[in-house]
């Protein structure tokens, strides 16, 4: 229940309110929404009736069977999508892209498929794949049903092995009761394409299993879709590799092998759990500040449509890579017509196998469809706006994620813009500052171990920033003393494996218009004669501005110089003082390559290359990598240096610009039980750059400006109530964390 004493601002800030231009966001703003429930259904309904695709039940146990992997919206092309948000013309009918693994058949493969028109489907048609390339089946995402095959053979094999895992961890795989072991399984799976060849760690199950690895790996192949034709190619134990399970078995029971044994396991001291210990200054019978909203929320939703302080967006959260905005706009004025996630990744290295095989690349889990629930107060404000999510994906019937994306203002506890101006007489002239709030669109992906929370933010003078921060657990292996050469030792016998992530980023920027060519700024020192001392000479910066009018001039490798100033302005648009209106680009970020171009996996990844790359938009490039990506980098599907092979002219064009984000991290003591998210931020601003003639948050009314009265009485001028007013929710904590179908 909210208090509500006092009548703050209830505008929403967005210029022209009832305009032409807003009307036609609002009406474009669905061209983006994800698809529903109902039309998820009607999809699999007429597939699953079309009968010359053989569709079965994806949750059967099967692996020779067509089934349907994943569904999603297929977007519009960006010319169909401008007549409507900028003419306000018909929206161009909904599709779903359909991802059907066809494994029943002499030669299995996956295809993608077009169906429409939405919610009442009645075709479909062979989505276009650059060069009519053939998507491999052993590219395809491991599945629930493969995973249950994985668990039955792994539990086949350790029962060869039970006496070795009890007397070794006192933990068992076969036949376990309350010391049961685990698995987690490393990609990409294999050493080239084509293969099918799965490094699984075996862990204690416990809570955070991720800390927990026992020093047993295992080479699995299960290339082939009889599970009982699966083999077992390597084991790695206790720093030791043998060429199958009866190897190592014989091994120790005869004692010639370099035996491991654990501490004994103690349930009430596990270092992986969350539940506090340790003595704590905080005092326990209170709560810590919180967010309120005196008189409710000063931002509007209206589906998948946003509106705040000038700002307007559509979202939606792709279930192959996650969150992504469309038709940026502030004060009506379109800054990007989309900014998207594309991809993360995080390459490893190690010295057991499982370790040095290593290379995360999200997009291949369908990284947007573990958005799971945000708790109130701790992943989002109590005040916030919560929104459910629905995913199609290895799956018979969508998914129902509850409160998976939040929006919500914030306050930074940081003035926008301040000055306090001294008389020098031990007082002022005046004081002025401004509040600086933003609005966020949040959420999260939890890949197995490592937890990402996506941010963007719109604040109040035409910048947003995007921002990921990472946290959840670290991906560890069995310490052996050679690992301290790839991370550090966290636990007795655990090592936490040093790692990049990379994070990409498309932002399609539509600055005053398509027409954008791109420059960058930089500055070079110059010497001249000191105009009013000739015996002296002046040394000072100047700066120097390089227009980028090729694709290759604009692709910036990680390595090499970088600019300072990255600036996408429109030639033909100037503001009140004949500069060209722009935007630029400004990092936050340590972010570096993780492997030698064009050694294998590297491959997978070729926009890893470049901190930026600028490409001229093509609706054929929709994407820079796939969910195929990560077991088949060797000969991806999707190659982002095709975007920029060809070198094309880019001045005066539609342009995208391609932006990687990221950090090193060596994992560390304090990384138990988890990575928390200082210093774990990283992502990049955009910035208007003379595209407004002023600071657009000159209009905000949340300014406060103070000046010396009669008898030096501070007289204060503002533009909302003098009182804020005391509330808080007394709801109590309430969170759930299910998900299921609908």
């Amino acid at each position: 229940m909210w208090c509500h004493h006092l009548l703050l601002l209830t505008t929403l800030g967005v210029s022209a309110t009832n305009s032409a231009g807003r009307m036609n966001a609002l009406h474009g703003a669905s061209m983006f929404a994800d698809l529903t429930p109902r039309e998820m259904k009607n999809v699999r309904d007429y597939l699953m009736n079309c009968k010359e695709l053989g569709l079965t039940f994806a949750k059967s146990k099967e692996l020779k069977k067509n089934s349907i992997l994943l569904m999603e919206l297929h977007l519009p092309r960006k010319h169909e999508a401008l007549r409507v948000l900028d003419r306000g013309q018909a929206r161009p009918e909904r599709q779903a892209r359909v991802v059907v693994q066809f494994g029943n058949q002499s030669l299995p493969n996956i295809t993608e498929y077009i169906v429409s028109p939405l919610p009442m489907p009645n075709s479909y048609k062979s989505k276009a794949i650059k060069g009519d390339r053939r998507i491999k089946f052993e590219s395809r995402p491991i599945s629930w049903a493969e995973y249950f095959h994985f668990n039955a053979f792994i539990e086949k094999v350790t029962m060869k092995a039970h006496k070795v895992l009890l007397d070794s961890t006192g933990f068992t795989y076969y036949n376990c009761s309350n010391r049961c072991l685990t698995f987690s399984d490393i990609a990409p799976r294999g050493l080239a394409s084509g293969e099918r060849r799965s490094w699984v760690i075996l862990q204690k199950s416990v809570e955070g299993y991720f800390l927990h690895p026992v020093g047993f790996e295992l080479l699995i192949n299960h290339q082939n879709l009889d599970p009982e034709q699966w083999t077992v190619e390597k084991v790695w134990y206790n720093g030791q590799y043998f060429n199958s399970v009866e190897e190592l078995v014989e091994g120790y029971d005869s004692g010639t092998i370099e035996k491991a044994r654990l501490p004994e396991h103690d349930d009430d001291d596990l270092f992986s759990t969350y539940v506090p210990r340790g003595h704590s200054n905080t005092r326990t019978d209170m709560h810590g500040p919180k967010l309120v909203e005196p008189q409710g929320p000063r931002y509007h939703v209206e589906r998948n449509f946003v509106e705040y302080a000038g700002w307007s967006f559509a979202f939606r959260v792709r279930s192959s890579a996650g969150l992504q905005i469309f038709d940026l706009r502030f004060k009506g004025e379109r800054i990007a017509y989309e900014v998207s996630l594309q991809e993360a990744i995080a390459f490893y290295s190690g010295d057991t196998p499982a370790a040095m095989q290593t290379k995360y690349i999200d997009a291949g889990w369908a990284m947007g469809t573990s958005d799971y629930e945000l708790a109130p107060g701790i992943d989002c404000p109590e005040i916030a706006t919560f929104l459910d999510m629905y995913h199609y994906y290895d799956t018979d019937k969508p998914m129902h994620y509850k409160n998976a994306l939040c929006i919500f203002e914030m306050t930074t506890a940081m003035p926008l813009r301040r000055h306090f101006n001294s008389n020098f007489s031990g007082g002022y002239n005046f004081y002025a500052g401004l509040e600086n709030h933003v609005l966020v669109i949040r959420t999260t992906s939890t890949v197995y171990n490592y937890d990402y929370i996506w941010d963007f933010l719109f604040y109040q003078n035409g910048v947003m920033e995007s921002r990921v921060s990472a946290t959840g657990y670290i991906h560890a292996t069995f310490f052996t003393p050679q690992g301290l050469h790839y991370g550090t030792k966290v636990y007795n016998y655990v090592l936490g494996n040093l790692h990049t992530h990379l994070i990409h980023y498309k932002v399609d920027l539509d600055v005053a218009g398509r027409e954008n060519s791109f420059e960058t700024l930089d500055l070079g020192f110059q010497e001249f004669t000191n105009p009013w001392s000739s015996n002296h000479t002046i040394k000072q910066s100047r700066l120097i501005r390089t227009p980028r009018e090729t694709e290759r001039s604009a692709a910036f490798r990680f390595g090499k110089k970088f600019p300072r100033y990255l600036h996408f302005h429109n030639p033909n648009q100037q503001n009140k003082w004949g500069h060209k209106k722009g935007y630029r680009i400004q990092y936050n970020s340590h972010a570096d390559s993780v492997l030698p171009r064009g050694w294998k996996e590297e491959n997978g990844i070729p926009w890893s290359r470049y901190k930026l790359a600028v490409t001229r938009h093509k609706d054929s490039e929709t994407t820079s990598s796939s969910i195929y990506t990560q077991n088949d980098p060797w000969e991806p599907l999707v190659s982002f240096e095709d975007y920029i092979r060809n070198n094309e002219n880019i001045v005066n064009e539609d342009l995208v610009a391609w932006v990687t984000v990221g950090f090193l991290h060596i994992p560390h003591s304090e990384d138990i039980p988890n990575t928390a998210t200082p210093g774990n931020s990283v992502g990049f601003f955009l910035r208007p750059f003379n595209f407004f003639d002023e600071d657009p948050s000159l209009s905000s009314k949340s300014t406060v400006i103070v000046r010396p009265g009669k008898d030096r009485k501070p007289v204060v001028q503002r533009w909302t109530p003098e009182v804020v007013g005391h509330c808080v929710s007394n709801k109590p904590f309430v969170y759930d964390g299910t998900y299921s179908g609908v």
